[in-house]
């Protein structure tokens, strides 16, 4: 079957591309809405464990959605691949809308116990195949509509779909808040943007049900080229199987940690660590957002040009290497007199490292009754970054906060703690009138510029890397490897290291760390794939 070479070859390919990325933008819209409203999930359906222990529970919740991807990768891709692209995405988007309207009538923990976690979970899981079956047969079936040399720039408009769907769930999260007021909408007007998914969902679904099947796939079926056991043929083949671990070291994992760094960790590092209000973080996060879409078209196009390998190397490059610097810049603009505090009168726990636990207790299970235990426990529960000093064996455990001690073991130690902290200048929240908003918009364009230089040309790469029979299957699963796994269980594990460690940015070691090993992987083994020919 001939492959069009130019656009005007194609008349058609437009309205695909605007077909399945409305689509997958409502279906994004759905998934982020949990990650979002993390905060006040963590309310509504943990708390029965400490709020510390409840919004890690909480992102592990959101995580679990992550966990599952591949599977649903590998169940979906096989689909995908024996029956067709089209009918396979038809059923996806059915998934994911239908569970998220049910977050949005499920009931909390004050009203059915534990049951409220565990079906929250169980929907969770649900999105999660759904969205593991999504990505790759959007992506497969715009990049078979496309025009050679233009895969791309057409393909980077489903890129821009997860940014325009969280866009879009920031945007209906801000328009809540303000028509019902704080108070309302977190008692019970956060359900209203799930309840919004029903109608995306009827949208989305007949927009798909005007689509036709993707001609490569037409073509390889009328010629009798199909696979007849697409995940044998992905997995069970080691010339198949050495390009599936290749795109994954080589590319996804760095691009899933960039992605999640500079789109969610961001916003959790704004509220959770610097205090902000959610309503001016979350609109920050929109404006960046805002300015930096159009740069995934940008990207894409320009890995028509020069190559998709570079482009995304490059970004996995710069996040290494200015992650710590620009997270610093955000606690200079975001929270200067967190900041100040930190410089005047640095806070360190003093105690003998026998009596100290490690600080990471997702299930509220653990107690913590050591004199160490007790200081870095009221640290994580107020906030504030903390160094460790070890002190001689047997030493009572104590707190400095600048030049003043407090003694763990005293009676009223918590309240002698917030007395000390308070008069050195720890804020209990970031003051909106010294929020330099221009500069932290500035710094967050800067982190979702890095997102667009690695995710703009990856779809275009992962279709590029394999056979049209087992596509759908073959990159679905590193994609969802990379980003259900990686890169979903980011925000968790960052925000884990910190209240363990008690330093503000110790969570960056982890998108650093494979961002680099992408980097070093992909420089050695990943070639170049923007001139293949993807008929076969």
């Amino acid at each position: 079957m001939p492959l069009p070479e130019s656009p005007a070859e194609a008349p058609g390919v437009r309205g695909v591309i605007l077909a399945s990325s409305l689509g997958t933008v409502f279906e994004w819209y759905d998934f982020y809405l949990y990650g979002s409203l993390a905060s006040i999930i963590s309310r509504q359906f943990f708390s029965g464990v400490n709020p510390t222990a409840a919004f890690i529970f909480a992102l592990l919740a959101f995580a679990a959605g992550f966990a599952v991807r591949p599977f649903g990768a590998m169940v979906f891709g096989r689909i995908g691949d024996l029956v067709g692209r089209k009918y396979t995405f038809l059923v996806t988007i059915l998934l994911m809308g239908l569970s998220t309207f049910v977050v949005g009538v499920l009931p909390t923990y004050a009203q059915i116990g534990i049951a409220a976690p565990i079906v929250l979970v169980a929907l969770r899981l649900v999105q999660g195949l759904a969205l593991g079956g999504e990505y790759g047969g959007a992506a497969t079936y715009v990049a078979e509509h496309s025009p050679h040399g233009r895969r791309g720039r057409y393909t980077a408009w489903i890129q821009t779909t997860a940014t325009l769907g969280l866009f879009l769930s920031l945007l209906v999260i801000l328009a809540c808040r303000v028509a019902l007021g704080t108070e309302a909408f977190e008692a019970w007007g956060w359900r209203i943007p799930f309840l919004v998914s029903l109608v995306l969902l009827g949208v989305s679904v007949w927009i798909r049900t005007r689509l036709d099947e993707s001609p490569l796939f037409r073509a390889m079926k009328a010629e009798g080229r199909a696979s007849k056991a697409p995940l044998r043929e992905s997995f069970g083949n080691w010339a198949n199987l050495r390009v599936v671990l290749i795109a994954l070291f080589g590319l996804v994992i760095g691009q899933a940690v960039v992605w999640y760094t500079g789109q969610f960790y961001a916003l959790f590092f704004l509220t959770q660590v610097l205090k902000v209000d959610p309503q001016p973080a979350n609109l920050m996060i929109a404006a960046a957002l805002l300015l930096g879409t159009p740069f995934f078209i940008v990207m894409g196009a320009l890995s028509d040009r020069v190559g998709r390998k570079p482009i995304i190397l490059a970004g996995c490059a710069l996040a290494a290497l200015t992650y710590f610097p620009l997270f610093r810049a955000l606690t200079h603009y975001a929270n200067p007199a967190l900041e100040a505090a930190r410089e005047t009168a640095p806070v360190r726990v003093v105690a003998d490292p026998a009596e100290c636990s490690f600080q990471f207790n997702p299930v509220g299970t653990s107690r913590f009754v050591s004199g160490c235990d007790v200081a870095k426990s009221a640290l994580v529960r107020a906030g504030v970054p903390y160094a460790n000093e070890p002190a001689p064996a047997g030493a009572p455990a104590r707190v400095r906060v600048g030049a003043a001690e407090v003694a763990a073991g005293d009676a009223g130690f918590e309240g002698t703690l917030t007395a000390a902290l308070r008069d050195a200048g720890y804020p209990a929240s970031a003051d909106p009138a010294r929020i330099n908003t221009p500069m932290v918009v500035a710094i967050l364009f800067v982190l979702v510029l890095y997102v667009t230089m690695v995710y703009g040309p990856i779809a275009a790469m992962l279709v590029e890397f394999f056979p049209t029979r087992i596509r759908y299957t073959s990159m679905s699963l590193p994609y969802h490897i990379g980003n259900g796994w990686f890169g979903g269980f980011l925000p968790t594990t960052a925000f884990a290291i910190v209240a363990a460690t008690g330093d503000m940015y110790s969570g960056l070691w982890y998108p650093i760390g494979f961002a680099t090993l992408t980097l070093v992987v992909g420089a050695i083994f990943v070639k170049e794939s923007k001139d293949a020919d993807i008929r076969h």
